[in-house]
């Protein structure tokens, strides 16, 4: 599981763009967001690297928490 916080992640939209983005990296698994603490885990095996990159492409910077 990977864990990251996305600081820029504060509405409803944010989280579902952050949802769509993560859910459609490869083996990414399941995606939960929590807004109150703007933190992200993902279940599968995904590398951080390639989440954090469908993140910036979609204009959040992410780092693994």
């Amino acid at each position: 599981m990977t864990t990251l916080s996305v600081p820029d992640m504060t509405c409803s939209h944010c989280k579902a763009t952050v949802e769509t983005a993560l859910g459609s990296v490869p083996q990414a698994g399941a995606v939960t967001v929590d807004l109150t603490t703007r933190k992200v885990e993902v279940t599968g095996p995904a590398p951080a690297s390639d989440l954090i990159k469908a993140l910036d492409e979609v204009g959040y910077t992410a780092t693994v928490a």
